[in-house]
């Protein structure tokens, strides 16, 4: 006898199903004959030739690429400076006042942040000509702002679970605390910096909203190229994109979980 799935399984598969149908949907679409999306006129590959052939398009791939690594640099290192300061220096002056500064992104709108960017970047530009024009400089402190907020709390969830006695060992071995920092914390926590580079780099490379706010000429990022185009009509080279992305982040996982089990099976044949 069939056991009936319970209720908990039909949802789990509702909810896959809900998520990656679209997707399984773009990238079929992306290998429609047809300009119109919405009619299938047989299978081709024309539209990823004709989308390396968008030099527009591809020039914001790179461009959003180049502003999301920066970002997500910037990100983790101010990241692990105010979780170091939320973490190990106790109760010091000011610090629920970091605390509140640093998480406010997290439940503020995209819309006040970037506006409020903006009306920073006109003040400044008014009082001390710094920056003159928005561009991708504009769009990098914008990111790197926004993305400190959820590296830090990466790294601070981490931080706290970090055992103090590893650090206060290397200092009465005679290492100094910069010294013991970098050679015993960093390399405990770099899973957490991970996580935190590419949560901050994803997140930056989503963004519509605030870069809108902060751009310039010639400084228009992927996600901005893409909301344009699809206002006039999805165009099949979007969908080519979309599949090529989905497949690169299929692959990058892909290669993480095979790493991932290689090393467990490693470990459980040395014990």
């Amino acid at each position: 006898m069939i056991a009936r799935p319970s209720f908990s399984q039909v949802m789990f598969w509702f909810g896959m199903a809900f998520l990656y149908l679209p997707m399984l949907s773009l990238i079929i679409y992306s290998f429609n004959e047809s300009r119109l999306v919405t009619v299938w006129a047989g299978w081709s590959v024309k539209w990823y030739g004709e989308l390396f052939q968008d030099r527009d398009l591809m020039t914001a791939v790179w461009r959003s690429l180049k502003v999301a690594f920066w970002s997500a640099n910037a990100a983790v290192v101010l990241g692990v400076l105010a979780s170091v300061a939320l973490t190990r220096f106790g109760r010091f002056k000011g610090r629920s006042l970091l605390h509140s500064l640093v998480t406010a992104p997290l439940v503020m709108p995209d819309v006040i942040i970037g506006l409020s960017l903006l009306l920073l970047f006109v003040s400044m530009s008014d009082l001390i000509g710094w920056p003159q024009n928005r561009g991708l400089l504009t769009i990098w402190i914008a990111h790197a702002t926004f993305c400190t907020a959820y590296a830090t709390v990466v790294i601070t969830s981490r931080l706290k679970e970090l055992d103090r006695s590893y650090l206060e060992a290397a200092m009465d071995l005679g290492a100094t605390p910069l010294k013991a920092f970098i050679q015993i914390t960093l390399p405990i926590i770099m899973p957490a910096l991970v996580s935190a580079w590419l949560l901050a780099f994803t997140l930056s490379l989503d963004d519509v909203v605030i870069a809108s706010f902060v751009l310039g000429p010639g400084s228009t990022t992927l996600p901005i190229e893409v909301f344009s185009s699809v206002r006039l009509g999805v165009s099949p080279k979007i969908n080519a994109l979309a599949t090529i992305i989905i497949l690169i982040v299929s692959l990058v996982t892909l290669c993480v979980w095979w790493l991932s089990r290689r090393k467990l099976q490693k470990s459980k044949g040395h014990a």
